[in-house]
């Protein structure tokens, strides 16, 4: 009979069997310990930069009304995509929600890198082209963390996990 030992399973009558991944108790997948650290990591890099951006933009920073200015959605894009980020940062911060918060973190980040390539240019009064930087970086952070989470994912998790 299985037995459960610190998130694996195995049958103690057979020796030297392999090791298998288990549920948590929660019925959220356990991950080995690398792919924890490094999604956290990235979950940690992408809401930081969320939340960072987000004194900016609510509290109506010249960069961020130009910005919203320019792609003609001031004052209410600048506010609405600052709640977005901050429920994706939230969601980011969340071991069971982690997936879901990267998934909208890559939709708002395209809609950010897309602005940046189509009306407002890689670099922004100045800026060295920082901001663009850091929603790239955002952006590929959080589908890293799809990656290392993707049998977390809602609806699709079991069928990413079949892939791999």
């Amino acid at each position: 009979m299985p037995r459960s030992t610190g998130g694996f399973a195995r049958d103690a009558a057979v020796p030297g069997e392999t090791r298998e991944r288990v549920g948590h108790r929660t019925g959220m997948k356990t991950l080995p310990p690398l792919q924890n650290v490094s999604s956290w990591a990235l979950q940690l890099l992408a809401a930081g930069i969320l939340l960072q951006t987000l004194y900016f933009k609510f509290t109506g920073a010249e960069e961020s009304v130009y910005i919203f200015t320019t792609v003609g959605a001031e004052p209410w894009g600048r506010i609405l995509s600052g709640v977005a980020e901050l429920a994706a940062a939230v969601l980011l911060l969340v071991p069971a929600t982690a997936p879901v918060g990267a998934i909208l973190t890559m939709g708002l980040m395209a809609g950010a890198i897309a602005s940046h390539l189509t009306v407002l240019g890689i670099e922004v009064k100045g800026d060295g082209g920082l901001l663009f930087g850091l929603a790239v970086t955002t952006f590929v952070s959080a589908a890293l963390v799809v990656a290392i989470r993707r049998a977390q994912v809602p609806v699709l998790g079991r069928y990413l996990e079949l892939a791999s």
